[in-house]
């Protein structure tokens, strides 16, 4: 009996482990703040959808959700969206979104100040092909910031 019990505890715990990054993987759904008439953002959906992320977008501007959701504007950028309770400011790639619901950190999200060329949505021949190297910040509730993803 005691090694059933074993056996089961550790179907559980393999099954736990490996269906959490699978969960991370579906659609999750993101909430997009945005200038109806902004190129970059739509792009930066764009990548979302191609990511596998379930997409609403606002046409309603986002300076007043980024403050409404509690991220200084000293990380702001042209949009802001919010995934399953965190926030996400500008260009932050999906890989890093797909970590942060992974990880889950006590945080209130990602950040990728102004818009940096090469960055999702600010990339390709649209942008001339450049490359600025940027962080992907992790902002925490203090409203302090760590490098979360340097892309160089």
């Amino acid at each position: 009996m005691h090694k059933r019990r074993r056996l089961l505890a550790a179907v559980i715990s393999t099954t736990f482990a490996t269906a959490l990054p699978a969960l991370a993987q579906s659609a999750a759904r993101i909430e997009v703040y945005k200038s109806p008439t902004c190129g970059c953002c739509n792009d930066w959906i764009d990548h979302l959808k191609a990511n596998g992320f379930s997409v609403v977008a606002h046409d309603v501007g986002n300076n007043a959700a980024r403050a409404r959701l509690g991220l200084p504007a000293r990380y702001g950028s042209c949009h802001t969206a919010v995934v399953d309770g965190y926030v996400v400011e500008g260009h932050v790639p999906a890989r890093e979104i797909r970590r942060l619901l992974i990880e889950r950190p006590q945080a209130v999200g990602l950040a990728v100040p102004e818009m940096p060329f090469g960055s999702p949505g600010m990339d390709g021949p649209k942008y001339g092909n450049k490359v600025d190297p940027y962080d992907v910040l992790l902002v925490l509730r203090d409203g302090s910031a760590r490098v979360f993803q340097s892309y160089r």
